[in-house]
């Protein structure tokens, strides 16, 4: 067993404030401490430094306004007294479900000066996957838009609250608060009674291996699993890939990828504050828009799924334009193509395009092409290994497999999370020295570089976005005309991934592609989530035990394509 974490059995004692039980015990602090990729420092900490060095600098820029280092933190800190007013005490949650407003930023740093865990959900999230997160994460104060398109979340919101008796308030965030319990954002501006809750806020106490983020995924199960992270394993995240592509002060970041999933909560809400670099959001993609924010902000780096890249580089080049200030592109959460990296590389020469690897539970796994390797490993391989212990292992025997040969790929290391909220989840996805069972498959060449084979895990990866085929398929079992449904990734030209449905009827009923959606509408299930073809079939190929052969149907949706 690692030292420092229990692979099974009951949980550690806690050293946390929050209510879950993790995998961390108290010498692994010391360990990672001593190593030094462990600094135990918090965001407040870091935030604190850049108002005071870079107060009047430009922090964070959105669609409608922007905000300066020392305005974050007056902002943060008036929030945070709202917060102890209402009476939320350290390790409680707050939930929001934004789009990437630079108000995210403020209730990120308001939750870690108070102690709070703060929970992003998915915008495109509805009824049925908002109510299992709140209701498990037992969550206090939920920040909400009032409208986005033609989503009312005040209403959604109202339509769950009798189910939810941990929910003290409701904050709509740039909308009108016209509902009983439901507070207009910036309220407490107007507060005399609320003040900044520390004038020296940079020594208030701070625990840096408290739970500070909690963030749900797709599982296989199709029920979400609560991922939990402390201010140490997300700032040692932060640290390695800062030090590996030389991030400074002078980087200005384009951020495209939502702020609720783990790629743009750590590089679009926390990375400013550990090196003063500007933030630049776009609430919503356009290629266009996204090509003139770069030069209008200079930006410097980049993150997001694979549709970010290929259409940015494809308005590129339509205006024959190379944005020279652009520096890295880091390119994953969904497949990628060679080819789409090396195009990248050729309109944008002063660009560094690469893949990379990590999840919810492992944030990055692999950061790109080490100083001094071929440029061309960035789109032959999904990275050179930063700040992990990666090993591969048979799917069959679970033995370790040499360099070269495809297995499950297993991580560990400093910035792994300390568990889900469910401690049974937390047991089976670690192996006896401490791994975490990522469900990916893989192998490692050239030494330290990882390419990702395929998955293990039933998932549906749609423009970086998981989606369940199980919670798909739980829903469809229960439509009259479905006999049998199963539900697998096919190609999608932009997204990389989609669901398809292949159902076989009971009896002679008949079925069409939009009765299924209509279904999965009356459900509340995210339109991401709605199969975007159907295949009828007599029967399905199974194995002799009677279980589906998903790779069969892949397999043909592959060959459709």
């Amino acid at each position: 067993m690692v030292p420092g974490f229990r692979q099974t059995g009951e949980p550690s004692v806690q050293i946390n404030r929050s209510s879950w039980p993790t995998r961390l015990e108290a010498d692994v602090a010391a360990g990672f401490i001593k190593s030094g990729q462990w600094r135990g420092v918090t965001l407040l900490h870091q935030a604190a430094y850049q108002a005071r060095s870079r107060g009047t600098a430009t922090a964070v820029v959105d669609v409608e306004t922007s905000r300066t280092f020392a305005e974050v933190m007056q902002e943060s800190q008036l929030l945070a007294g709202w917060f102890r007013q209402v009476g939320l005490v350290p390790g409680e949650v707050v939930s929001f479900q934004l789009p990437n407003w630079l108000e995210t930023i403020v209730i990120n740093l308001a939750a870690c000066i108070c102690g709070i865990v703060v929970n992003p959900i998915v915008p495109i999230y509805r009824d049925a996957e908002v109510g299992y997160i709140l209701s498990n994460s037992r969550t206090r104060i939920l920040f909400i838009p009032e409208t986005i398109k033609t989503r009312n979340y005040v209403k959604m919101v109202e339509n769950l609250r009798s189910s939810l008796p941990d929910l003290r308030a409701v904050v709509v965030v740039r909308g009108k608060a016209n509902q009983s319990g439901v507070v207009r954002y910036g309220e407490w501006f107007e507060d005399a009674s609320i003040t900044s809750p520390a004038t020296n806020i940079a020594e208030r106490p701070q625990d840096p291996n408290a739970v500070k983020l909690l963030l749900y995924t797709s599982g296989t199960t199709g029920r979400p699993k609560g991922v939990l992270h402390s201010h140490n394993t997300i700032q040692s995240e932060i640290d390695a890939v800062g030090k590996f592509w030389g991030i400074q002060s002078t980087d200005v970041i384009l951020m495209p990828s939502p702020v609720t999933h783990i790629t743009g909560y750590i590089y679009g809400i926390e990375m400013m504050s550990s090196f003063g670099c500007k933030t630049v959001f776009m609430d919503k993609w356009d290629a266009e828009h996204a090509a003139d924010l770069i030069s209008q902000h200079k930006v410097t780096f980049s993150i997001g799924a694979t549709p970010f890249l290929r259409e940015l580089v494809g308005a590129l080049e339509r205006r024959g334009e190379t944005r020279p200030s652009l520096r890295l592109f880091a390119c994953g959460g969904a497949p990628v193509a060679p080819d789409d990296i090396r195009r990248a590389q050729t309109v944008l020469p002063s660009c560094l395009a690469f893949r990379v690897y990590g999840s919810s539970e492992a944030p990055t796994v692999t950061a790109g092409v080490d100083p001094g390797d071929p440029i061309e490993l960035g789109a032959t391989t999904d990275g050179s290994i930063v700040n992990s212990d990666v090993k591969i292992v048979s799917s069959d025997t679970g033995e370790t497999v040499r360099d070269g040969i495809e297995g499950e790929i297993l991580v560990r290391g400093p910035e792994v999370m300390l568990g889900y909220t469910e401690w049974e989840d937390t047991v089976e996805a670690f192996d006896e020295e401490g791994f975490f069972r990522t469900g990916d498959l893989g192998f490692i060449s050239h030494g330290h570089y990882l390419t990702i084979s395929g998955r293990k895990k039933d998932l549906i990866i749609r423009g970086g976005e998981n989606i369940s085929a199980k919670e798909v398929e739980d829903i469809l079992h229960a439509h009259p005309a479905v006999a049998e449904v199963a539900v697998v990734a096919m190609p999608h030209e932009r997204m990389g991934e989609t669901p398809c449905a292949f159902v076989v009827l009971e009896n002679d009923d008949a079925l069409s592609l939009e009765e299924i959606q209509d279904f999965l509408e009356e459900s509340k299930l995210a339109k991401q989530k709605f199969p975007e073809k159907l295949y009828l079939v007599d029967r399905m190929p199974k194995t002799a035990s009677g279980k589906i052969l998903k790779h069969v149907l892949r397999a043909q949706c592959r060959a459709d394509f």
